[in-house]
C-alpha cells in the first residue's frame, strides 16, 4: 500500500485560480478578487456514506469556495471518514483566508461519520459560528402501501 497523496494548495496558487476566475461578474468573484471581508457567511455540509462536499457561500448564495474528500486525493472508503472531513474542512479554511468570515451559519445534510469531525475542525480554527441546523431530508408518511393482496 503507498502513501495517501493529500493535494495541498499553496497561496499562490490561490492567487492565480482567483485571478483566472476574476473575467466573471458574480460578485463572489469580485468579493474574491478585491479581497473585501464577507460579514455573512454559510458553510453548507453534505455527508454521505462515500463522499463528503463542504460549499462556502456568502448570504445571497454565491460560491465563495468548494471541496471534496475526492478532490483531495482520498480513494473508496476513505472518502467517508471523519479525517477526510477534518482536511475538507481546512481546506475550506485556507480558500477562504482571503475573503475572511465574519459571522457563519453551518447547514448540515446527510448521514454518515464526518458531520462532528468537520464542525469540530471549523470551531478549532476560531471560526464565529452563529448557529448549526440540521437540514437532513426527512420522510414523514413514506411511500403508499401496497394494494391489498386478493385471493
Amino acid at each position: 500500500m503507498g502513501k495517501k497523496k493529500i493535494k495541498k494548495q499553496t497561496e499562490e496558487e490561490l492567487l492565480k485560480e482567483s485571478e483566472k476566475a476574476g473575467d466573471g461578474k458574480s460578485s463572489a468573484q469580485g468579493a474574491a478578487k478585491t479581497g473585501r471581508q464577507i460579514s455573512k457567511s454559510r458553510i453548507y455540509i453534505q455527508v454521505s456514506y462515500n463522499n463528503t462536499f463542504i460549499t462556502a457561500t456568502d448570504e445571497r448564495g454565491n460560491v465563495l469556495a468548494w471541496s471534496s474528500a475526492g478532490s483531495l486525493g482520498f480513494k473508496g472508503p476513505k472518502k467517508a471518514t471523519p479525517y477526510a472531513a477534518s482536511k475538507v474542512a481546512e481546506t475550506i479554511l485556507e480558500k477562504m483566508k482571503k475573503t475572511g468570515f465574519g459571522e457563519t451559519d453551518i447547514l448540515v445534510r446527510g448521514i454518515g461519520s464526518g458531520r462532528e469531525s468537520a464542525i469540530r475542525s471549523f470551531i478549532s480554527h476560531g471560526l464565529n459560528i452563529v448557529s448549526i441546523k440540521d437540514i437532513t431530508p426527512i420522510p414523514h408518511n413514506g411511500p403508499r402501501p401496497k394494494k391489498v393482496r386478493r385471493v
